[in-house]
């Protein structure tokens, strides 16, 4: 599967609600939207998984229990490529469920039934312990937003879901924007490799491929500007 997409480069977080029950789903994004948060919402682990592929989310809200896929099966699924922080709702006395939760790599619970208020304060918590980190590590050009460590990327606040190796390509780019760097710079950066023929048609590849992908994308055709004898830039205003 493809990594799921985090870090909405919006002032305003975006929770992800995963929850069957839409009563449930309706109290969560009331609290946590009259809270200062933005809220998408899914009643499936699959459904939930389609809308981590295609937005920025920066904190998950996923009961234990959903059709098909549990909650604790989604976590451990997204855990394989992404560090999105993730709270599960347990039922009260499932210490299993907990437990099992926590192994496959959530950040907190809240047992039902729950206070609202609970919940939109460990979200803020969470919030405060990881988007600092998450605004440090980030390279910003015009609306495209990259995380350096986890190589997140977004373009005007939609994931962009192109390859990890595209992104480093495209990255390296946005940290020098409107700058032209040298093939040898590139396979250095991007491949730690050295300059060579076959090095340089790596390159000329990878570069027409991610190109396409920005236009499917909404990039500007021009985004990436070529010129001969010298390299490649980034032009994005």
């Amino acid at each position: 599967m493809d990594a799921p997409e985090q870090h909405n480069p919006d002032a305003q977080p975006v929770v992800l609600v995963i929850d069957d029950e839409t009563q449930m789903v309706s109290i969560i994004t009331f609290a946590l939207e009259t809270s200062g948060f933005r809220c998408l919402s899914a009643n499936s682990a699959e459904e939930g998984w389609r809308i981590l592929r295609s937005h920025a989310v920066d904190l998950a809200v996923i009961d234990v229990m959903l059709p098909g896929a549990s909650g604790v099966e989604l976590t451990a699924e997204i855990r394989k490529n992404s560090t999105l922080p993730i709270i599960l709702l347990t039922a009260l006395g499932e210490e299993e469920d907990r437990i099992a939760g926590l192994e496959a790599g959530a950040d907190d619970y809240v047992t039902k039934p729950f206070s609202p208020r609970e919940l939109v304060l460990r979200a803020h918590t969470i919030m405060r312990r990881t988007r600092p980190q998450a605004e440090n590590n980030r390279v910003q050009v015009g609306e495209l937003i990259i995380d350096r460590v986890t190589l997140e990327s977004s373009w005007r606040g939609k994931a962009l879901g192109i390859s990890r190796g595209e992104v480093k390509l495209l990255l390296a780019l946005a940290e020098n924007p409107h700058t032209f760097l040298t093939p040898r710079e590139l396979l250095r950066q991007v491949w730690d490799s050295h300059d060579s023929v076959s090095g340089r048609d790596t390159l000329k590849t990878a570069v027409y491929r991610l190109r396409c992908h920005l236009r499917e994308c909404g990039f500007p055709d021009n985004a990436i500007e070529s010129r001969r004898g010298t390299g490649y830039a980034l032009k994005l205003s």
